[in-house]
């Protein structure tokens, strides 16, 4: 497993700079928690600049009318995301 995680870091150095840097791994079974999280805000949430700044699973504009803006937690509160929600 640890041979698999260094490739993906070698392979992908975004998941050391924007979320290992910032977070403390507790143990092993710690560390796939937290990438799972993590690559789950990354397509969901995540703005892409090659993408005209949407995630690459695509997010629905959301109308003023569905009601006012809250923050959501995202990767242990590392990140956040903001979505309407009714009031």
């Amino acid at each position: 497993m640890i041979s698999t995680l260094l490739h993906l870091f070698r392979l992908f150095p975004f998941l050391r700079r924007e979320c290992l840097d910032h977070v403390l791994v507790l143990n092993e079974r710690h560390l796939p928690r937290i990438l799972t999280r993590y690559l789950a805000y990354y397509h969901r949430t995540r703005t892409h600049l090659a993408l005209e700044k949407d995630a690459p699973d695509g997010r629905p504009i959301e109308r003023p009318e569905v009601g006012r803006v809250v923050q959501i937690s995202e990767v242990g509160g590392l990140h956040h995301r903001y979505a309407r929600r009714a009031a």
